[in-house]
């Protein structure tokens, strides 16, 4: 068979199959830049490459169309916020859109990446909501929620309400298409008015500054909060040469608390696991040479449950724990304090205008600009109180041994031991039951006591005396 079907199942597998293996048999021909930017840079039929300079892009869009010929693929609908690269490509290979635009004058249009909205003019990230009706039920709020595409998290405090609105219905059972209570509707309709001015709302593309200069260090920041409503992280790449500290947003993530309720240092921790596996995914995929990453947090119980040593925790908290000491390392987490701290948006929600406004969700904390020497620093005492919740209950045994052979040796030691029981909540009641220890032989010798079979009646043998 030398031919598939175009709309099949397999028909994107396929195609990226040939792709690559159009640039493993041509790797000899080409840099490997090119070739490594085939098995990176393309998205099914999509690629999207940032180039430091003009002339390194021209000089891919030759080779990258060059060696997808040699497979049979022919580039096309090319776009680019640099001019000059534009009009090295040819007009029938450009963006629709661009075709009839004069490159020395018109400005450039709108274009969608990946399902974002890129002004190519300003090569920033924008947002187009469409008034759309939909019906007061959880069907309709579902739908409208669902429409925000928002892939890297930049509108993650914003819709964090309308979610929770979500949640409260289905705390109440409301049926998919039951019209919602009068008090959730009020909110729902002041959320979807407050959605309008997202359109205004944009962020740069470039996550590094066009006149930065060499970089020397980069390192990723990541930054977990958690609340009764919900919890969340957001991260940001610093980078720093020897004149100048960058600071840009790369990813922000919210979820609603469970529905179970949960305290807040559970909530914490299980941000802080949040971040540990964002850190993990960026760091495969940022193609950049990275230093240890920085993990804040304003929650002095997560610090000492990730700093211990000793004690051992019940399973919710050991299997996180666990999780955050396998891939980062006690020294990468430090505190912060809530005021200062940006995922506190992420836990809590924000309305579109103060989210404009405020640039902390954006551009991090100030102290990220500044020198590691002026970083928040806090020295906390990581000693677990004995009546924290989340440590697992010791049983203290006390035992006795007599050895009677010609003396009486008396020993008496004390040992304690992790509960092996389940896991109980504090409204159980404790059933641990503590035994006496056995009456020996020798002391019932010694006090007189009668031993097993003696001082005991025996029964009498012979005819019952019935009547």
């Amino acid at each position: 068979m030398t031919v598939h079907l175009f709309g099949a199942v397999s028909s994107p597998s396929c195609a990226c199959y040939a792709l690559r293996k159009t640039a493993e048999d041509n790797k000899h021909m080409f840099p490997t830049e090119v070739i490594d930017s085939v098995h990176n840079n393309f998205y099914v039929d999509d690629f999207l490459k940032s180039l430091p300079s003009q002339h390194e892009a021209i000089q891919m869009v030759k080779d990258l169309a060059a060696l997808c010929h040699k497979g049979g693929f022919h580039l096309t609908q090319w776009i680019s916020n640099n001019r000059e690269v534009l009009q090295t490509i040819p007009e029938k290979d450009r963006s629709k859109n661009l075709r009839e635009l004069n490159l020395d004058r018109d400005e450039l249009p709108i274009e969608r990446a990946l399902g974002l909205y890129w002004c190519v003019q300003t090569d920033t990230f924008k947002f187009k909501m469409m008034e759309k009706e939909r019906p007061h039920t959880r069907r309709g709020i579902l739908s409208v929620v669902s429409s925000v595409y928002d892939p890297l998290g930049f509108l993650v405090p914003v819709t964090l309400p309308a979610k929770l609105m979500l949640q409260e219905l289905c705390r109440k059972n409301y049926g998919w298409d039951d019209q919602i209570p009068q008090s959730l509707e009020q909110q729902w309709i002041k959320w979807l008015t407050d959605l309008q001015q997202v359109n205004a709302f944009k962020v740069d593309r470039c996550i590094k500054a066009q006149d930065f200069g060499q970089l020397d260090h980069a390192q990723l920041h990541h930054f977990s909060d958690a609340s009764e409503n919900g919890y969340g992280t957001v991260t940001y790449l610093r980078l720093q040469n020897q004149n100048n500290v960058h600071v840009s947003f790369l990813l922000g993530k919210s979820r609603v608390a469970p529905l179970k309720q949960i305290t807040i240092p559970r909530l914490e921790l299980t941000a802080a696991v949040l971040a540990v596996r964002i850190d993990k995914m960026l760091r495969t995929e940022l193609q950049l040479p990275l230093d240890d990453s920085c993990f804040w947090t304003d929650s002095t119980s997560v610090l000492k449950y990730i700093k211990n040593e000793e004690k051992r925790f019940r399973t919710f908290v050991a299997n996180r724990v666990s999780t955050i000491r396998e891939i980062t390392d006690i020294t990468q987490w430090r505190y912060i304090h809530t005021t200062q701290n940006p995922a506190d948006d992420a836990s809590r929600g924000l309305k579109v205008g103060k989210l404009i406004t405020n640039k902390r969700w954006l551009k991090g904390p100030d102290f990220l600009r500044t020198t590691k020497e002026e970083w928040p620093e806090v020295n906390l005492d990581c000693c677990i109180a004995p009546e924290d919740p989340e440590l697992k209950r010791e049983h203290k045994i006390n035992a006795v041994i007599i050895e009677t052979n010609n003396s009486v040796l008396i020993r008496s030691f004390t040992l304690r031991s992790p509960s092996r029981t389940r896991s109980r909540t504090a409204a159980q009641p404790d059933r641990s039951t503590t035994y006496p220890p056995r009456r020996t032989r020798a002391l019932r010798e010694r006090d007189g006591e009668p031993l097993r079979g003696e001082g005991r009646e025996e029964p009498r043998v012979g005819a019952s005396d019935t009547a």
